[in-house]
């Protein structure tokens, strides 16, 4: 019963998605009809600028934590209960149940997630993706494959196959949620 709530606490905040809460807020408009139609903070960033950007991420980040934080107060911090409540925060925010489950790509609950749970595995991230943008000098590709050390990282600081795992799911999820994006509509515009 207890993961049971879990699960539910952890998929309703993942629901509470900042960047169309903030652009509702500040500009009185759904995000998943502006720019790329993507309910995340990079899109709200490029629709509100800065501060738009800024507030999703508080809201992105905030939300992921609160739900990390109660669990391992509730579940003593077992590793286990963590993951799934990571994975519900994640799909909360994939799939919001009041927004028709049209949510946001996950990567800054991904790595709100990994931040909380194997804060060294973030470093590595960071020297990745800086080491990625100065040869690339693009964000796009350098982010995703910094994004994929994370598993591996996890491993090597925690020797959690749990957190390994969990987070090799999230980091799927994610990739996930970038390719079916990628996909031209069904739909034609005749």
């Amino acid at each position: 019963m207890l993961y049971l709530f879990l699960i539910v606490y952890s998929y309703v905040l993942g629901c509470v998605n900042g960047a169309y809460y903030v652009t509702r807020y500040l500009a009185g408009k759904d995000i998943r009809l502006l720019g790329s139609g993507n309910a995340g903070a990079r899109n709200a960033g490029r629709q509100l600028g800065k501060r738009g950007f800024a507030f999703t991420l508080v809201i992105d980040i905030g939300k992921t934590i609160l739900a990390l934080l109660t669990v391992s107060f509730i579940a003593d911090g077992g590793e286990l209960a963590l993951i799934i409540s990571a994975v519900a925060v994640l799909l909360g925010h994939l799939f919001p149940f009041q927004l028709r489950f049209q949510g946001g790509k996950g990567v800054v609950v991904f790595l709100s997630a990994t931040l909380f749970l194997v804060p060294e595995a973030i470093l590595v991230t960071g020297i990745v993706l800086a080491i990625g943008y100065l040869l690339f000098r693009r964000f796009t590709l350098p982010g995703l494959v910094s994004l994929a050390t994370i598993p591996i990282s996890s491993w090597f600081f925690t020797a959690s196959l749990v957190y390994s795992i969990g987070l090799l799911f999230l980091f799927l999820a994610v990739i996930l949620a970038h390719t079916l994006s990628l996909r031209p509509s069904s739909t034609s515009n005749t």
